[in-house]
């Protein structure tokens, strides 16, 4: 089976921690900061974990394993 290509502009954006979290950086930093106050501004330059469905699909795209609770069959 070939290798997989991983999504250059995803591993950019996002980054894979040893744990699997999936982290990224907040929006709203570029510009009109003059409206914004400076707690608002420092609290958005804070790295927040990106979670559920869009978590799991970074993963997939970055190339990471995607670490999930094993399903068990109901009979």
């Amino acid at each position: 089976m070939p290798k997989r290509k991983i999504r250059k502009s995803i591993t950019n954006r996002f980054k894979v921690t040893k744990t699997g979290k999936v982290m990224r950086r907040q929006g709203f930093r570029r510009h009109l900061k003059s409206s914004k106050s400076s707690k608002q501004l420092r609290n958005l330059k804070r790295v927040v974990e990106l979670k559920g469905f869009y978590a799991k699909k970074v993963r997939k795209a970055v190339g990471k394993k995607v670490r999930g609770k094993s399903k068990k069959t109901i009979n």
